[in-house]
């Protein structure tokens, strides 16, 4: 009796146990954004950055009924799209960016969740520490004394004078002390004149070294079908003096007219403000004393177009009638050329040219029927290799 009554309590409290307990405060189970964001959370402390305990925790309180709307709407939350830049628990001038893995950064991660990537151009990196990068600057102005106060051949207490003389030799003979060789024209030109056209060679060159050289002259002009007015060879001994000049001795020989031998001394090189000069001084077999200077300047309009002025003055100490020679200044030479130097070794050029015969040599010319004045007009080549 005791049994059937058990169950007939038991069968009327069944309907109590099954309630809506929709409106108790049950315990939420985490959503999917909640989760989300603490993955999120997570990632932030692996980096460093401090998060606050509560920066993920659920929109309902302890006790407060959750209701179906409420988790429809939470769970219709893109937490991809969350500023986390705003968090209020993240102090980033507080982080220690030394201590931080910039390797190890998921910088794409932090994109993708609406982070701002960091902006490394504005990072100051003149003040990280560099380390063994020395900054120091050079310092400008001569070597210290102590520099060139060692011994002139030190290396020869390592190695021994033997095995370095044939060091030396070779230094020297790279550096300054080979052999070159160089020839120009300088003039080779065609001259148109009153009472007959004509042409004239003014060419030279050398062979040898820094300090000594061989030189080679030679110079002459006359009028097509007659025989050379003018021709002479040099051969001279050559010696630098100093860095622009060179002390010229030997000898010249005269082709034409009455054969003569001279001694040559001179100098060649340039003169302040770029004169290039060649003056020599002959005495002859017969005892005549002449002298020739030659300058002439080269004034660049553009890098391969030249204009060159030029003068040539002939003294003598005495009167050579046979040469039509009269003493003191013999003839005067002015000119002026333009060339185009197509190649630094080629340059076609024209130019004008007046002769002139001054003093005595005037009246020899006279006498013997020629003009002591004449104006060439001349177009030629000069070329050098």
């Amino acid at each position: 009796m005791r049994l059937i009554v058990a169950m007939l309590l038991a069968g009327t409290a069944a309907p109590a146990f099954a309630q809506d307990h929709s409106g108790h405060a049950m315990p939420a189970a985490p959503s999917p954004a909640q989760s989300e964001c603490e993955k999120e959370a997570a990632r932030h402390r692996a980096m460093g950055h401090p998060v606050s305990e509560g920066a993920c925790a659920p929109a309902t309180q302890p006790g407060e009924p959750v209701s179906a709307d409420r988790h429809d709407g939470h769970s219709d939350m893109d937490h991809s799209q969350m500023d986390h830049g705003q968090m209020e628990a993240m102090d980033h001038s507080a982080m220690d960016h030394q201590a931080m893995d910039h390797g190890a950064m998921d910088h794409a991660g932090m994109q993708s969740s609406g982070q701002a990537p960091m902006d490394h151009q504005a990072m100051d990196h003149g003040a990280m520490d560099h380390g063994t990068v020395d900054m120091t600057p050079i310092p400008l102005g001569p070597p210290p004394a102590s520099a060139g106060s060692g011994p002139p051949s030190a290396a020869d207490a390592i190695w021994g004078a033997e095995a370095m003389r044939a060091s030396r030799e070779a230094l020297r003979a790279e550096n300054g002390g080979m052999k070159t060789f160089w020839f120009q024209g300088d003039r080779a030109e065609y001259r148109a004149r009153e009472g007959g056209d004509g042409y004239l060679w003014d060419v030279q060159g050398y062979y040898g070294g820094d300090l000594d050289k061989v030189w080679f002259k030679s110079e002459g002009e006359g009028t097509f079908g007659e025989s050379p007015e003018a021709a002479e060879i040099q051969g001279l001994w050559s010696h630098a003096i100093g860095p622009w000049w060179d002390l010229q001795a030997g000898v010249r020989q005269d082709l034409t007219g009455p054969e003569r031998t001279h001694a040559v001394i001179g100098v060649q090189g340039l003169a302040p403000y770029m004169f290039e000069v060649d003056a020599a001084a002959f005495l002859s077999t017969k005892g005549d004393l002449t002298a020739r200077v030659e300058a002439e300047l080269d004034q660049r309009i553009t890098q391969r177009l030249i204009l060159q002025p030029r003068a040539e003055v002939n003294l003598a100490a005495q009167d050579i009638p046979e040469l039509g020679v009269g003493a003191g200044l013999d003839s005067v030479e002015l000119g002026l050329r333009l060339r185009y130097e197509f190649a630094r070794e080629f340059a076609p050029y024209i130019g004008v040219e007046q002769e002139s015969k001054v003093g005595q040599s005037a009246d020899y010319a006279r006498a013997a029927g020629e003009d002591p004045s004449l104006t060439n007009y001349v177009l030629g080549i000069r070329f050098w290799f």
